[in-house]
């Protein structure tokens, strides 16, 4: 199994990024998946999460309303778009897969990726 993330980079405070995760080797239909990401020094924290419908999605009361989670099951890729960042967001964000909902303890999903660094600047 291999999540595959990317669109990480470095954004000044306010503006947008939006991240892809592409997995393979799994049942994607069949998966839940989401975003943690680690500041430098901090635990995992969750940020969003999908379900495998697509109907329900889950988030972080820090992003809610400024960060939106969605999946192509077609293309076995999720997306999170980063909008309004604030500099404390500057973190490794990483791509989770699990087969429950919701997800709630990075240590206890099903599959982790890599993570893609986004830095944002004050």
């Amino acid at each position: 199994v291999q999540l595959q993330a990317s669109g990480g980079g470095l954004v000044q405070a306010g503006g947008s990024l939006r991240l892809s995760c592409a997995a393979s080797g799994l049942p994607f239909s069949r998966y839940a998946l989401g975003w943690f990401r680690q500041a430098p020094g901090k635990a995992q924290e969750f940020v969003a999460a999908i379900h495998w419908s697509g109907g329900t999605s889950q988030y972080a009361d820090s992003v809610r309303g400024r960060f939106a989670i969605s999946r192509d099951n077609a293309k076995n890729t999720i997306y999170l778009q980063m909008n309004s960042l604030k500099p404390e967001e500057t973190a490794v964000y990483s791509c989770v897969a699990r087969s429950d909902f919701p997800l709630v303890n990075y240590y206890d999903m099903d599959y982790w990726g890599q993570g893609t660094l986004v830095t944002v600047s004050s």
